[in-house]
């Protein structure tokens, strides 16, 4: 596989203020990719010098607001300003909501009526490997989130993990280290207990091999400087690059 980098646009929670949504820019060897789209998700694009019109593709984990809230002037933008109409990927069972539940209501108009008015839609079926760009190739695992609402994380060229919103669950961890996965970005909840997201207390249980594959995200403004002397996960960091 291609060289993959990427950069964290924000590492906080739906609430942080400080951090940003956690929404990811990666960079292929000639591509570049939004993972979600948030509501601060353009700011901090602009923030970095960056126009939408150097997104090649967006790829969308599930429905709530810090990962679709910017959709709408993204799409705006593209259309509009850039007369492009960009590539979304997201999981077939999101396609309905996300036009019906969440964009319809800002973005229909006369000769826009549908969700492909805007996008090139590739749906995305659960556990197929799909190269969304060249050197970079998706697998939609179904991982849970809020009871009854649909949300992915993401296994990238076979060795990158990338959760969403997601619950503990250490054997899918466990079974994507034992598959050759060295780099998992997580999202961490700071403080018990952990209803909808992974804790930092239940990462901090998981044996060290796994640990130091970690980089921590999606946490909250009260992030420390540090994790205590013995941790071997690390937080990511709001807008630099990483390499992997």
């Amino acid at each position: 596989m291609s060289r993959l980098d990427i950069q964290m646009l924000g590492t906080g929670s739906a609430f942080a203020k400080t951090y940003f949504n956690t929404n990811a820019l990666f960079y292929t060897d000639r591509h570049t990719l939004l993972l979600d789209c948030g509501t601060t998700a353009l700011l901090s694009m602009h923030q970095l010098g960056k126009s939408v019109n150097e997104i090649d593709a967006v790829l969308i984990s599930h429905i709530h607001a810090d990962h679709i809230g910017g959709l709408e002037e993204f799409a705006f933008q593209m259309k509009f300003v850039y007369n492009r109409k960009p590539k979304l990927f997201i999981h077939e069972s999101l396609v309905n909501s996300l036009w019906e539940s969440s964009l319809k209501g800002g973005l229909l108009q006369d000769e826009c009526a549908a969700l492909e008015d805007y996008f090139e839609v590739i749906p995305l079926q659960t556990g197929v490997n799909t190269e969304l760009l060249p050197g970079f190739v998706v697998q939609a695992i179904h991982t849970e989130h809020i009871p009854n609402k649909l949300s992915y994380s993401f296994l990238i060229n076979e060795n990158f993990f990338y959760s969403a919103d997601m619950r503990f669950n250490p054997e899918l961890l466990e079974q994507l280290v034992q598959q050759g996965v060295q780099t998992i970005f997580h999202d961490c909840q700071l403080k018990p207990p952990g209803v909808v997201h992974t804790t930092l207390q239940e990462l901090q249980s998981l044996p060290a091999y796994i640990q130091e594959r970690i980089w921590l995200m999606h946490y909250d403004d009260s992030k420390p400087k540090d994790l205590n002397k013995e941790g071997v996960m690390r937080f990511a960091q709001q807008h630099k690059r990483y390499t992997f």
